[in-house]
């Protein structure tokens, strides 16, 4: 089988599966770079073959919104990289999870999740899910005994970060997987601060992956783009009344089931040609490209990534201005055998640590100080960069969580997050001890006796562990 076959060959390895896989050679020119097919529709070869795409009996390109030949790409670079048996591309990894989980949602009206997931997601969950009587059931990725309890006969989805964000924690996805199955239902994976590199959801038992590619899979903060990866395995078909969507007659498909026709394809079938044609979450073709070029070295941004963010959370596991470390490679983290046997190759650039506060001194005031001060590390809204980034995530991505969610969550308001870039790690450490040294100078945030000793989470670094 040629690499330039649509489906990826099962000898190639990661590093050559994310710069040759899904590549179809068609264009008479044969370009070395995947082609920019900028157009919004296709001509059709005649009458009777357009019937047949409209009516979803035949495969093809009939308009942008739901397919597109740089896209389809993509989404089968993305499927051979997390030994998936297809994916769907979207304009933004928000839309990703909202299209994942509304395709799974008609016939019951409850997920469970994490209670440590992105703000952005909890808002989706709690607020626009809500509005259409969907429920959630939050509980700690710790304690797979707490999912298989919260299931009830409406669930239809578990859902959960393989790397929490903000937190850096860690689920066993291996036991969360069986929890689900033994509910009747698959497991959702949010893959975004892993990667493929760090980590295959479906390798542990997970049946869907859900991506926002504008983090690591661009790389360079430049494009919005998202994914949803199927593995191909759970059997909607087993409880056909209980996915109605997928396994009972449709008028909208010739009163036929998706399943019936399409097999294990049934799911991104439907996703595809109703969630994304009616809501029109679609990327485009530019975007897609943007990605499949961020994609062409993302085992060696991913390295550097993970390698520095140990560093700097090494160094600041030792800093006395600092109180806690979460960060998986720190010794006496509680994540820390998790991410011994199921991350060998670390667990990314993304981590938080907390700053220990003065006693009688603001949070805020104090978190303001500190970032203020930064000069290389930028504060922006993002992750998984080339540039080294900051957000404080009480302030910011989870500020529309209440108290009570936060603290289940693990976020304080001296809560900083981190997403290490590609900078020399030397310099990323320098810019944090000016940042932090600033705190002393600050007016009623000062440092010393007075406060107390600082609780660290980490420190000595746990041995063996490339820095």
């Amino acid at each position: 089988m040629s690499i330039t076959d649509p489906v990826c060959p099962a000898d190639l390895r990661p590093a050559t599966a994310q710069i040759h896989a899904g590549r179809e050679q068609s264009d008479p020119y044969r370009p070395v770079a995947v082609p920019i097919h900028q157009t919004a529709a296709y001509e059709f070869p005649d009458y009777a073959t357009a019937r047949r795409m409209f009516a979803l009996k035949e495969p093809g390109f009939t308009y942008t919104r739901t397919g597109n030949p740089t896209v389809a790409t993509l989404e089968r670079r993305l499927a051979a990289l997390d030994g998936g048996a297809a994916a769907v591309a979207t304009a933004t990894g928000q839309a990703a999870v909202a299209l994942a989980l509304l395709a799974l949602l008609q016939g019951g009206n409850h997920i469970v999740a994490s209670a440590k997931l992105y703000g952005g997601t909890v808002d989706l969950l709690t607020d626009t899910f809500a509005d259409f009587g969907v429920t959630v059931s939050f509980v700690d990725p710790a304690l797979p005994e707490q999912w298989a309890a919260a299931a009830t006969p409406g669930t239809r989805a578990f859902l959960v970060e393989s790397i929490g964000n903000p937190l850096s924690t860690l689920p066993d996805l291996s036991a969360l997987a069986a929890a689900a199955h033994a509910a009747g239902v698959p497991l959702v994976v949010d893959n975004t601060l892993a990667t493929p590199v760090l980590c295959r959801p479906l390798d542990f038992g997970a049946d869907i992956v859900v991506y926002s590619a504008t983090k690591y899979l661009g790389g360079h903060g430049t494009t919005l783009a998202g994914a949803v990866v199927d593995g191909g395995r759970f059997d909607f078909s087993a409880e056909p009344r209980k996915w109605p969507q997928l396994a009972g007659p449709k008028a909208r498909y010739g009163n036929e089931s998706l399943w019936d026709r399409h097999g294990h394809g049934a799911y991104l079938a439907l996703l595809r040609s109703k969630y994304l044609h009616d809501l029109g979450p679609s990327l485009s073709p530019a975007a897609a490209a943007q990605i499949l070029q961020g994609l062409e070295t993302l085992d060696l941004r991913v390295e550097r990534h993970t390698d520095s963010a140990l560093r700097v959370a090494r160094h600041l596991a030792a800093h006395p201005a600092v109180a806690a470390v979460h960060h998986p490679g720190i010794a006496g983290n509680p994540n820390e055998s998790i991410a011994d046997r199921d991350f060998p190759r670390g667990t990314g650039g993304v981590f938080s640590f907390d700053l220990a506060l003065p006693a009688g001194a603001d949070a805020w005031e104090t978190v303001g100080t500190f970032i203020d001060s930064l000069r290389l590390v930028k504060l922006v809204a993002n992750i998984g960069d080339a540039r080294s980034l900051v957000a404080h995530p009480a302030a910011m991505t989870h500020c529309r969580l209440t108290p009570a969610q936060r603290a289940a969550a693990g976020i304080s308001e001296t809560t900083i997050r981190l997403s290490i870039g590609l900078e020399d790690p030397a310099d990323i450490v320098a810019d944090l001890d000016r940042a932090l040294a600033a705190l002393d100078a600050a007016p009623n945030v000062t440092l010393g006796a007075a406060a107390g000793e600082p609780v660290l989470s980490g420190a000595p670094a746990r041995p063996g562990k490339a820095a």
